[in-house]
């Protein structure tokens, strides 16, 4: 099941929240922001080298760290050289090969942030609760609803002590998972784990878990 991990604004954590997505369900996370990418890197061929034509999806995938990824390259070389129209493939190519592929989406409304979306079987849209974020992830929930992809879940990403899920679920027509503002998760960024291996009694963890829960459901509608 491929699960784009999008977001209408950049800086609300989607990339955190596709990584320890993957985490939680054991699957592949694909960094596929073709231009700014954010995950952990390796030193092997990534997604710009896949989309180029000189690697295959497999020999592109990192299997050795703590969760499984195809990382994207960083340099606008790199970038310029690729044929975007090659992705959907690629990630029907992982799909028949691993159980889960959550895709970290461009943010905001560039060309190829429906990329991931078209190809998707479900979505997972972050946001924060300021303004500003919310208003950007509800153009990407009306882009969604064009492509047709599924809103699993709203991530309310930073969330404070009583944040506001049932107003965001309205909002936007869909169940709200509340990640919390966490030194926990943090932490894990800089150690480049998911919060699950770090801190694994976290409310953090327990959030992330609780998020892989309802895409696991989503993926039996």
């Amino acid at each position: 099941m491929i699960v784009a991990v999008t977001g209408g604004k950049g800086g609300v954590g989607k990339s955190t929240v596709a990584y320890n997505l993957a985490a939680q369900l054991d699957g592949c996370v694909v960094d596929g922001d073709l231009a700014m990418a954010d995950l952990p890197a390796s030193h092997g061929p990534d997604l710009h080298d896949v989309l180029a034509g000189r690697a295959t999806p497999a020999e592109a995938v990192c299997e050795d760290g703590p969760v499984t990824i195809l990382p994207c390259g960083r340099t606008l070389a790199g970038a310029r050289a690729v044929d975007s129209t090659r992705l959907a493939d690629a990630l029907e190519t992982l799909d028949r090969a691993h159980r889960w592929v959550v895709v970290d989406s461009p943010a905001g409304l560039r060309a190829d942030v429906g990329l991931p979306l078209a190809v998707s079987d479900a979505a997972v849209l972050v946001t924060t609760g300021s303004t500003a974020a919310l208003a950007d992830a509800l153009r990407v929930r009306e882009l969604a609803r064009e492509l047709d992809a599924g809103l699993c879940r709203v991530v309310l990403n930073r969330a404070g002590p009583e944040p506001a899920t049932a107003t965001v679920a309205d909002r936007f027509g869909a169940p709200v998972v509340a990640v919390p503002d966490s030194e926990a998760v943090a932490t894990a960024q800089r150690h480049g784990h998911p919060v699950s291996r770090t801190a694994p009694d976290s409310t953090a963890a327990s959030a992330f878990e609780a998020l892989a829960a309802a895409v696991y459901s989503c993926s039996s509608v």
